[in-house]
């Protein structure tokens, strides 16, 4: 099973931005332990990040071509951004959205996820945790005898 692990703007600054709301894992360590993981699970696992919402764009098109899982981490754009809500939209693999931080303990104008409503499940404020946790509810789902143990 393919699946893309997406993130979108200043995730490329993981543990140099904001270590004590993002913590202090690098976004290379974070592509190895997502890597790691999907190969643990028997995902072939894609990861990427841009700060650029039309790369962003053409990467959510590619997986919805495929028919692929996506793990999307859409950072800001998550609170505005209908283009990649409506991108989202026409997935047709499951997605899992994440946050690193609870997105609701934060600022008011980060509460609301414009992407959540069409998310198959959302995963925030476990840290990075929470794409592995993401990439085991994927394994699961494409594994009836795995649902069942």
């Amino acid at each position: 099973m393919r699946v893309y692990v997406l993130n979108g703007p200043n995730l490329g600054r993981l543990g140099i931005r904001q270590v004590d709301v993002y913590g202090v894992t690098g976004y290379a360590q974070l592509v190895a332990d997502c890597e790691r993981h999907g190969r643990e699970l028997g995902l072939d696992v894609v990861v990427r990040q841009t700060d650029a919402e039309h790369e962003m764009l053409a990467w959510l098109h590619e997986a919805a071509d495929e028919a692929a899982a996506v793990v999307l981490n859409p950072a800001a754009w998550s609170h505005y951004s209908i283009a990649v809500r409506d991108a989202c939209a026409m997935l047709r693999g499951p997605l899992v959205e994440v946050h690193i931080s609870n997105i609701h303990a934060r600022e008011e104008f980060r509460h609301h996820s414009v992407v959540s409503a069409v998310a198959t499940g959302v995963i925030c404020g476990l840290g990075v945790d929470g794409y592995r946790l993401a990439l085991h509810h994927l394994a699961q789902r494409a594994s009836p005898i795995r649902q069942s143990e």
